[in-house]
């Protein structure tokens, strides 16, 4: 179990080298190009089968207990160590991130996204697997801030080669943001560290904060929560959202959406609810007002963009949808109580299964008929993909109702169980308060409902129309990297003790200080 998380998490940036190397004579297929792209789909396979032996010899009866742990020192004069371990919290995305990473791989085995040389897309992917995968593995405060700046400058170049249109644009907005996010957040990881003689991160959530004070708390919840806010994103900090994904080629936005916004919430729970709990009750009430400002903005931004003669693009209705999505995350982890923090982590990997494959979807509508603008695709009746393309309209409007919440899937836990956190916050925060961020989330939700069943009935509904060509259905590679994330979707909501159980010991442990 040792090896194999550390394994998991180095093997990557292996695999991201030997993609650069030249292919040895007998791999290479009927070409360089289809060589490297099945080794990038080989890598993130063997990463996630080992994902899934390690999920599987975890120790499921002690979910709460860090598992799988390395301990070695590294810098001895700051105490940073290499400290890597895996629990409750942290296993569901390891598993999610590289899953999703597989499935991006073999979509683009078939379906390589336009732009240079295909060595360096695997080599990119790859990189920014291994420092996603670092970061929800790492127990050290300085080895989770390199893990968490590993993804910038991959993500920044997928987007910047890969990507469509605006996409040099998109990608510096992206990387400017993200990166004054992180500045502003190590001096925060520094100030806990220097102040409590330690960077390591069971240490610290075992003392639950009583070796600081409650200023530094503040302060370093303040410095840590912006940068950490940005990668959510948490409005107001959520503008460069939009742009990354509308010109992102198709894995980017399911990566940027599936794991990388993960690791934002991921930090609040991790580092900042068991490390600073004085400075994190005394900006609860705020994190939970951004939060419902950023579910209602989301859902009229997506509304907006969704009325006839907006020229919305549909891509860029999916991003605005993920700050409502995350908003509702927040509002989770803000409530500081088992509940809402229990509903925070099972929305995080329902939205990272329900926007994968939306965004998925998306990409394939956007190839099929060169344009993701919803005034284009719904022309005089719609792009009727009921008619033309019965499989394909039929996924997109499950991915849709999964998103909205509806129950039986993945998307209804997440939100209710943050909204019942919400109904009965931790002892010291304002009830009212909490109890309109509530009922407003709650009003998110029919916005939400809205413009989903819009968007089913503009692209997927209407009269059949006669075409010069034919719209594909759904292909084989397609179906074989979309099915793992329709069945999660279901099984997720179906049977939630699955990832609940997994949690919730982990989540308990952690707000009562270390103690089971």
């Amino acid at each position: 179990m040792q090896f194999l998380l550390a394994f998991i998490v180095v093997a990557p940036l292996v695999g991201a080298v030997a993609a650069l190397l030249p292919a040895p004579p007998g791999l290479k297929g009927s070409s360089p190009d289809q060589a490297v792209l099945r080794h990038g789909v080989t890598v993130t396979g063997a990463i996630l089968l080992a994902t899934i032996v390690l999920a599987a010899g975890f120790d499921h009866d002690h979910p709460s207990k860090m598992q799988a742990t390395t301990d070695i020192s590294w810098i001895p004069a700051l105490d940073v160590r290499i400290h890597l371990g895996i629990d409750g919290i942290s296993l569901p995305l390891l598993v999610l991130t590289a899953l999703l990473t597989f499935l991006c791989a073999l979509y683009s085995y078939f379906k390589m996204p336009a732009g240079p040389s295909p060595k360096a897309f695997v080599a990119l992917v790859l990189v920014l697997e291994s420092g996603t995968l670092a970061t929800f593995a790492v127990l050290d405060l300085l080895l989770f801030f390199l893990a968490f700046e590993m993804v910038l400058i991959p993500m920044y170049f997928l987007i910047a080669r890969w990507g469509g249109a605006a996409r040099q644009a998109a990608a510096w907005k992206f990387i400017l943001y993200t990166l004054l996010g992180s500045v502003i957040m190590l001096l925060g990881l520094l100030l806990i560290g220097l102040k409590s003689g330690t960077f390591d991160m069971v240490a610290l959530a075992t003392d639950n904060g009583r070796g600081l004070t409650s200023s530094v708390q503040v302060i370093a919840v303040l410095a840590i929560g912006v940068g950490l806010a940005v990668k959510t994103p948490m409005w107001p900090l959520h503008s460069w959202l939009p742009d990354a994904h509308t010109a992102a080629p198709t894995v980017g936005s399911v990566l940027l959406a599936g794991v990388l916004l993960k690791m934002g919430t991921y930090g609040f729970v991790r580092i900042l609810l068991p490390i600073a709990p004085d400075g994190m009750h005394t900006f609860a009430p705020y994190l939970a007002a951004f939060a419902v400002v950023g579910i209602v903005y989301g859902s009229l931004a997506c509304l907006a963009l969704v009325r006839p003669g907006s020229k919305g693009d549909l891509k860029r209705l999916i991003a605005y949808s993920s700050v409502g999505h995350m908003g509702f995350v927040l509002l989770g982890i803000a409530s500081m109580t088992p509940t809402g923090v229990n509903g925070a982590l099972f929305a995080n990997i329902a939205h990272g299964l329900i926007t994968g494959l939306l965004f998925f979807l998306v990409g394939a509508v956007k190839e099929r008929y060169g344009t993701a603008d919803l005034d284009t695709l719904s022309g005089a009746t719609g792009a009727a993909l009921y008619g033309r393309a019965p499989r394909l309209g039929g996924l997109l409007a499950f991915a849709a109702v999964a998103s909205l919440g509806l129950p039986g899937l993945a998307g209804f836990w997440g939100e209710m169980l943050a909204l019942f956190g919400s109904f009965d916050p931790a002892e010291g925060l304002s009830r009212p308060a909490f109890l309109t961020f509530m009922s407003i989330a709650a009003f998110g939700t029919l916005l939400t409902a809205a413009y989903m069943l819009l968007v089913v009935r503009r692209v997927c509904m209407g009269e059949k129309r006669e075409e010069t060509h034919r719209i594909a259905d759904i292909q084989s590679y397609e179906f074989a990297a979309w099915t793992p994330l329709v069945a999660l979707t279901v099984l997720a909501g179906l049977w939630p003790a699955v990832l609940l159980g997994l949690t919730d010991p982990a989540v308990q442990k952690l707000l009562a200080g270390g103690k089971s």
